[in-house]
């Protein structure tokens, strides 16, 4: 499912690729300052999420997010205007593996606390359980550990996240092992990530991705222009924080920057 917003005079075009058990329409507040900036924006749900077909919560294959995100950036660049792909989570984990896997000519890459690894892993017998039963019985699901309290120090974030009834929190077996699948090949195959300028935005304070398989996996490229900026005291996502004003100004500036 495919979404997409225009600004009169735009100056580019922005995908948003959402996280792991969010949807697109969480984006609304980010969606409305870029329009603001003069840029169109692309984005919609994830297999799986919000209010697409199919089991919620769940992925055959890695591949489907890959096919999904290509299909949004084709929409984007036929407007013809320089595209910046921004992924948060989840999403920079699927940014990451489709510009390995597809030509995709964008201006800039920005990540926001991209899921490379996990800041809790299930514990080992749990683990070993979903790489048999993912085989045996794909779609046997568990609970994600995403909760209100660990993504933002916002109340008013917080209490929208517990009232909203696309959110889900329980995946299943083979998404897991697809999203561990992903997480390894990033960080093994990281000369394989294009060089195209590439801005990371890590949360400080993460309980959910683990900040240091984000660190790691930077130092590992070898794109040439490329920063990474850990927000002290921040949480997941950056973007709906108390000082989310802050995250997007310096976002912009990377953006003006690479115009």
């Amino acid at each position: 499912m495919m979404k997409y917003w225009l600004s009169e005079r735009a100056r580019g075009t922005v995908l948003i690729i959402h996280g792991a058990g969010e949807h697109h329409g969480r984006y609304q507040w980010l969606i409305e300052q870029l329009k603001n900036q003069r840029f169109h924006v692309v984005s919609g749900d994830l297999p799986g999420h919000g209010t697409t077909r199919g089991k919620r919560g769940h992925i055959d294959r890695f591949e489907q997010y890959i096919e999904t995100v290509y299909n949004w950036y084709k929409q984007a660049a036929s407007y013809e205007l320089p595209v910046f792909l921004l992924g948060h989570s989840m999403g920079g984990l699927i940014c990451i593996r489709s510009l390995m896997e597809k030509y995709m000519p964008v201006k800039g890459i920005i990540l926001s606390s991209p899921c490379i690894g996990l800041y809790e892993y299930p514990n080992k017998i749990t683990e070993v359980g979903t790489k048999m039963l993912h085989r045996l019985t794909p779609t046997l699901t568990a609970k994600t550990g995403i909760t209100a309290e660990r993504i933002t120090r916002d109340p008013e974030v917080r209490a929208l996240y517990q009232q909203d009834e696309l959110n889900i929190n329980t995946v299943t077996a083979r998404w897991y092992q697809e999203m561990i699948r992903a997480m390894k090949t990033c960080l093994h195959e990281a000369e394989r990530f294009p060089d195209v300028p590439l801005l990371v935005m890590q949360a400080g304070q993460d309980y959910v991705v683990d900040k240091h398989a984000a660190h790691r996996w930077f130092n590992r490229l070898q794109t040439t222009d490329r920063s990474l900026k850990e927000w002290k005291g921040l949480y997941h996502e950056l973007l709906n924080e108390p000082e989310r004003e802050v995250v997007f100004r310096f976002m912009m500036t990377f953006i003006h920057q690479r115009l």
